[in-house]
């Protein structure tokens, strides 16, 4: 599903992954001032109930409305996401099953940049302090080289980059959720 067509002519487009409208608002701006045409691709199977999940892509939407850029909604696939996390379930926030989970939702995000014909992908994760930038940046590193594309490691939360999102989170008046989004987060 697609909403917001770009209405700028910006031949240097960059697809980002977005994991909620909060983390997004920063990027979405940065890589605007830096000269991208952004695409952002919400897919997010991981975020557990289903009334979490469509709250958060409200909050997308309202963002990518703001910024006047295409936002890209792919499937809501719970089924996917548990059996790539099985066996895991019981490891700690921040372990082996969210490194699964990232590589999942960034795989996803490299296939759809290539399915539309754009050279480099990105994802707002990283803007979080509860994430970990490098681990992260490596497993983009790596499903770019995999999939023959590029992963742009900018690290978001450079120059106050999280306070920023969180401003304009406010001022947007963005629901805030409270925990990452799986079920096994909320333990």
């Amino acid at each position: 599903m697609v909403q917001n067509q770009n209405t700028y002519s910006s031949d240097k487009k960059i697809l980002l992954h977005a994991c909620c409208g909060i983390c997004s608002g920063y990027p979405i701006s940065l890589l605007k001032d830096m000269g991208y045409c952004v695409i952002v691709y919400f897919y997010n199977p991981n975020i557990y109930p289903q009334e979490e999940y469509t709250r958060r892509l409200e909050a997308e939407k309202q963002v990518c409305t703001h910024f006047g850029v295409e936002l890209i909604i792919g499937e809501y696939e719970p089924d996917i996401y548990y059996e790539f996390v099985k066996g895991l379930e019981y490891e700690p926030e921040k372990g082996a099953r969210c490194d699964k989970c990232f590589e999942l939702r960034l795989g996803k995000a490299a296939q759809k940049s290539i399915e539309l014909g754009i050279k480099e992908f990105t994802t707002s994760m990283v803007i979080s302090p509860h994430k970990n930038y490098d681990k992260l940046s490596e497993i983009g590193l790596n499903i770019g080289q995999k999939y023959g594309i590029k992963y742009l490691p900018l690290n978001f939360r450079k120059n106050d980059g999280f306070l920023k999102t969180n401003k304009i989170s406010r001022d947007l008046k963005l629901y805030r959720q409270n925990y990452c989004g799986c079920k096994f987060a909320i333990r």
